[in-house]
């Protein structure tokens, strides 16, 4: 980069001024350019004095020559003492160079410049106006400043281009403290701190913390010292023999508890999964209870906690049945023929889903519709169930029955809706026809068994549609008592509007009431429908619903609202499935000719 040019000398290696010693009489100025060789170039400046070719380009770079140590010239400091002599452009014709030392020129000033011949002459002569140059010892140089260890890079290449150790340290600025925000800046800045020497030793900051006295003199080698009482007791002999004893009784203790637990797990295990080597077969795992609202399983959860098993003793006999509660305050319906072997003073016991039981009384009864209310008292908890409607019923629907058949409490079988407004008849064990039932019943396959009398049929939201009366056995019968055969897949159920009536009337009146037309009938007629009597005293009931509406002894009834009556008991079947009071449109066939009649049913006690 300084090609074609001298180097500039920087800071370090420049020369600095020396104060004039003893025998001095001025500054000596180091003037080398290119006229070291003995030949000075000097140049005219503006004002007329004469300039040194590194003087006129002071704006370059240049080096200090290395001075020659010579005989200071005769006249100066006396013959044959050795001086310094500034290099310069007579610097060749001088003595050839020993120890030398840099000196610290003084400033050049305007005017004040030598001649090349004066300065490095031949003559040797002090130019005008200068003073003489002191003579310095040769031998006293290396005492005032240390010896450079190289020579000055001219091309100030690191890392001979930084600075040297003898060079001195820029001072160092002290920052002053800030004042808070708001407080006047004092006058003027602050002095700065005398700077430090340029070798002065730094102390070695002493350890802020110290090793503990105790580890200074700590010798891994050294015999151990005596142990140290810690304040605590020292146990005897035996107080150490009883702790050992107390601890082998715990441990033999928790041992036998250990291997006592263990065994029984081992011998569990092998009870529940075999011995070793015995065949395990697989199995699914456990299941959640809850099941399908409308499932078998779900209807018998819901219901199950309302059926009861009655259990009745009278009269020398005893007999079993199912019955299922209507409200909170006892009121528990069943069929009549359950509860009849207890007459008057008879026993009832009724027995709930979770085996609580409890003594029952009867309300009251009928045996036209095989129906009887009975109720506990001091019972809590109970759970009426649901009733349905019968009317809504459609053939096929799925059915869930629930009784104790052959004494078999909570016995629940499932079928379906087999046929709707069976006609039929039920008991005639008297032979008077008082105990005989009539009912228009609910046709079902779910197994219904000598038991199963009073239990509630239920549908698929477990309200109840009917109460299981009457089977159909293969011997013919069609009782539930007197041991018939089980059950063939034919059983009969009042429904449920029709019994929930009756149910009424007994809890309020203690009676039923039966609608009637006001007719006799002939029972052993053998044609198609029913006829009126014509023996007797009066076959039609004066001012009954059936002389007002123009029936008369003889006429044949076909038909009631439309629908086929094949026998006497289907018309008393079908009457009775009304309430008094509602009207009816029968259809007549007297002699040769067909008429149709309206009449309004009438009321009779029922026994």
């Amino acid at each position: 980069m300084n090609e074609g040019k001298p180097t500039k000398a920087k800071w370090w290696s420049r020369p600095r001024p020396v104060s004039p010693g003893v025998g001095e009489v001025g500054p000596v100025e180091d003037i080398s350019g290119p006229g070291a060789d003995g030949d000075s170039v000097a140049h005219h400046n503006s004002d007329g004095d004469q300039q040194s070719e590194r003087d006129y380009q002071s704006d370059g770079d240049y080096e200090l020559d290395r001075p020659a140590t010579t005989t200071a010239p005769t006249g100066v400091a006396g013959a044959g003492s050795p001086y310094v002599a500034p290099a310069g452009p007579g610097a060749a014709s001088g003595v050839g160079g020993g120890d030398f030392e840099l000196e610290r020129p003084a400033a050049v000033l305007q005017g004040s410049v030598p001649d090349a011949e004066a300065v490095g002459g031949p003559s040797d002569a002090v130019p005008a106006g200068r003073a003489p140059v002191a003579a310095v010892p040769a031998q006293q140089a290396p005492a005032d400043r240390p010896r450079p260890l190289h020579d000055p890079d001219p091309y100030s290449t690191p890392p001979y281009g930084e600075p040297g150790p003898w060079a001195p340290a820029p001072p160092v600025q002290h920052p002053a403290a800030t004042p808070a925000h708001g407080t006047a800046m004092p006058p003027g800045p602050p002095p700065l701190p005398a700077p430090a020497p340029l070798l002065a030793p730094v102390p070695y900051p002493s350890n802020p913390h110290p090793a503990p006295a105790q580890w200074q003199n700590y010798d891994p080698w050294a015999a151990p010292g005596p142990l140290q009482q810690n304040g605590a007791a020292v146990e005897t002999k035996t107080q150490r023999r009883k702790r050992a004893r107390k601890a082998l009784v715990l441990g033999a203790v928790a041992l036998a508890l250990v291997s006592g637990g263990v065994g029984g797990a081992v011998g569990a295990y092998l009870e529940r999964n075999g011995g070793v080597g015995d065949v395990t077969l697989p199995q699914a795992a456990k299941e959640a209870p809850g099941r399908a609202t409308d499932s078998v399983a779900g209807i018998a959860a819901r219901a199950l906690p309302s059926v009861v098993t009655l259990h009745v003793r009278g009269s020398g006999e005893a007999d079993t049945g199912t019955g299922f509660v209507l409200d909170t305050r006892g009121h528990i319906l069943t069929n009549n023929h359950v509860v009849e072997p207890a007459g008057s003073g008879g026993e009832i016991t009724v027995t709930f889903s979770g085996g609580e039981s409890a003594k029952a009384t009867v309300v009251g009864r009928d045996s036209g519709y095989d129906l009887a209310v009975v109720k506990v008292s001091g019972v809590a908890g109970l759970r009426p169930m649901a009733l349905g409607n019968s009317d809504s019923v459609q053939v096929g629907d799925p059915v869930v029955a629930i009784g104790a058949p052959f004494d078999l409490a909570n016995t629940v079988t499932s079928g379906i809706i087999s046929a709707k407004e069976r006609p039929i008849t039920a008991g005639g064990e008297k032979g008077d026809g008082s105990d005989v039932s009539y009912v228009d019943a609910l046709q079902t396959d779910a197994p219904i068994n000598p038991g199963n009398s009073g239990g509630p049929l239920l549908d698929t939201r477990a309200r109840v549609i009917g109460i299981n009366s009457a089977i159909r056995s293969a011997d013919g019968g069609t009782d539930l008592q007197g041991g018939q055969a089980g059950s063939i897949g034919l059983g009969f159920a009042i429904p449920v509007n029709q019994a929930r009536r009756v149910a009424e009337e007994l809890i309020n009146t203690g009676r039923a009431t039966h609608p009637v037309i006001g007719v006799m009938l002939d029972m052993d007629y053998t044609g198609d429908g029913a006829r009126v009597g014509t023996k007797g005293g009066a076959p039609v009931t004066a001012g009954g619903p059936g002389a007002r509406a123009g029936i008369k002894t003889g006429d044949v009834i076909t038909e009631v609202d439309g629908q086929r009556v094949h026998s006497g008991e289907e018309l008393i079947v079908k009457t009775r499935a009304h309430r008094p009071g509602d009207r009816l449109r029968l259809t007549l066939r007297r002699g040769g000719s067909q008429r149709t009649v309206t009449l309004v049913l009438g009321s009779a006690s029922g026994g």
